[in-house]
């Protein structure tokens, strides 16, 4: 799993890319992982570690990996995304139990059943079903597409689609899912 893990960031990209080729899913998956990445957020807001919420511990951790992908730009633009993200989720920890959980585990079933409306169109499960650092490269995905579509990394994204191929729209009708 480690080697699985600390591949640098255009492995990991070209990887998740290969799950994510319609461009209906990528589409749904700018609303679907950042609904995620909140809820665990939310989840993690209310349990704390000497003072810090273990969603600022998990998202510092999870902001080393990022950082150390080999992409600078890459790292910091998803590590800043993803603050905000656990920013917007930390006043859910003043909620009773019963409705922090109930946002929490709302929002989660919420953002995965987004995910998954966007696989039906992809005809392909998600790489979380294959290999567990689909898991962390979710966000770093949508905001290196954010970052594609604003005209950063042209190399790395000719990279990409050398690897797993150009973004298409799946002909629903006549192509057998995966």
């Amino acid at each position: 799993m480690a080697a699985t893990l600390f591949r640098p960031a255009i492995e990991l990209m070209a990887r998740y890319a290969e799950y994510h080729r319609d461009k209906r899913n990528i589409v749904i998956h700018f609303v679907g992982i950042p609904i995620v990445v909140w809820a665990v957020g939310i989840l993690l807001s209310k349990p704390s570690l000497g003072g810090w919420s273990l969603a600022w511990i998990a998202w510092a951790l999870a902001s080393a990996w990022y950082l150390t992908r080999g992409n600078l730009v890459l790292g910091v633009a998803t590590c800043l995304v993803n603050a905000m993200l656990i920013a917007l989720a930390q006043p859910f920890a003043r909620l009773g139990i019963g409705h922090w959980l109930a946002w929490g585990i709302g929002v989660f079933a919420i953002g995965w059943v987004v995910q998954f409306v966007g696989h039906y169109y992809e005809g392909r499960k998600p790489l979380l079903a294959d290999d567990v650092a689909g898991l962390p490269v979710g966000p770093m995905f949508v905001v290196g597409e954010w970052l594609f579509a604003l005209g950063w990394g042209r190399d790395l994204l000719a990279e990409i689609e050398r690897r797993a191929g150009p973004t298409h729209l799946r002909d629903l009708a006549a192509s057998p899912s995966r």
